[in-house]
């Protein structure tokens, strides 16, 4: 019997001034999201949802006077489940098999607009995946018990602005009120690197002694066409407005956001803009991904770096992938757990793929 693939899935709600509508879309769509979840490609799928937003600080002049914001209700904790009156519950996150999955999923999608303009979703992610919050009990205001041993975790951010994440405090990015500038990009080399969040992402713990498989999608600032990042000033009667091109609706460049998804999937299959009249198809494709294992198990493999994966993908074409050439990495076996096989982002599994074979190079 194969046991159910469990997967813990991890919304990043942009909740800034500018968010109402988007947030409303992704609420409309996510019948479509869930149903394609529950199909499972034939294994039984165990996952649950919770919220969290992007404010965690702000930091800004105003009227010549600095000003810093911190959001202890919210940097990386989980946000509240709402009743049927929009009031908070003591629930911070929905099982799959509760009768109201989809109305309390709806609910909690919707943040609001009162959050920090200084969106910073790859550091909400990190407090909300690491001590002490992940230690800390729900009921003492912490995400401990959301992350279950040995469930895979999927990131969604939604978010129409750049990424200005720092691990600093207070930030060293400093926000101004001119709207034709973009600070977090044009400071960037300030802020915390987006391949050091990546890194920590991938190397977060299972709770049994491996490593967690995380899978990371994003609907965020980048060109409806191509998926491009690159800044664009927009001249409009309200004012000039930094945008990124092809993208009418952001208010920002997606540089951080796009890097984030591509060393995840360097084809940035995980990757759509938040600019889309409709998140259907998007909420479907990240749906698609998180039914698809990005790790296997393995056994009689005396050295991870002989290990090569040939992957048939649905065109025919068949991709070599390897340890040596940094296309997987391994984690070796222990007591009580298999040795296992992860997948990068220069050779991501896909659910269209035709087939994986499995082969041992020799030692010489």
């Amino acid at each position: 019997m194969v046991s159910a693939q469990k997967t813990d899935i991890l919304f990043v709600i942009d909740n800034s001034g500018s968010m109402a509508e988007e947030q409303a879309a992704i609420a409309t769509e996510l019948p479509a999201f869930l149903d394609e979840l529950r199909k499972g490609n034939g294994v039984e799928q165990d996952f649950r949802v919770g919220v969290i937003t992007t404010s965690v600080y702000q930091r800004a002049f105003f009227a010549n006077r600095e000003q810093f914001t911190f959001y202890p209700d919210q940097s990386g904790r989980l946000q509240a489940v709402p009743d049927e009156q929009g009031r908070p519950t003591a629930e911070r996150f929905i099982e799959q098999n509760d009768p109201d999955l989809l109305g309390k999923f709806r609910r909690l999608i919707r943040q609001g607009t009162r959050g920090s303009g200084q969106e910073s979703p790859l550091e909400a992610v990190r407090l909300a995946v690491t001590p002490p919050l992940t230690t800390l009990a729900i009921a003492e205001g912490g995400n401990g018990g959301f992350l279950r041993d040995e469930a895979r975790l999927l990131v969604v951010v939604v978010s129409d602005e750049e990424d200005c994440s720092s691990t600093e405090r207070p930030p060293p990015v400093t926000l101004t009120e001119d709207t034709s500038r973009d600070l977090c990009s044009e400071q960037a080399d300030r802020l915390t690197p987006v391949a050091e969040y990546a890194r920590l992402f991938r190397n977060l713990g299972d709770g049994k002694g491996g490593t967690r498989e995380v899978l990371w999608a994003t609907i965020g600032p980048v060109a409806l066409t191509d998926k491009r990042a690159e800044l664009v000033l927009d001249r409009t009667t309200q004012g000039t407005f930094v945008r990124n091109v092809d993208c009418p609706t952001s208010y920002g460049p997606g540089y951080r956001q796009r890097e984030m998804a591509s060393l995840f999937d360097t084809g940035l299959k995980n990757l759509d803009s938040i600019c889309r009249a409709s998140f259907r198809e998007t909420l479907v494709s990240i749906a698609t991904l998180a039914r698809t294992s990005q790790s296997i198990e393995v056994v009689n493999l005396p050295d991870g770096r002989l290990a090569q994966v040939r992957v048939t993908r649905e065109d025919g074409e068949v991709q070599t992938c390897s340890v040596a050439g940094g296309d997987l990495t391994y984690t070796p076996s222990e007591e009580g757990r298999a040795a296992r096989l992860y997948f990068q982002s220069s050779c991501p599994r896909r659910p269209t793929d035709q087939k994986l074979e499995v082969k041992l190079l020799c030692a010489n």
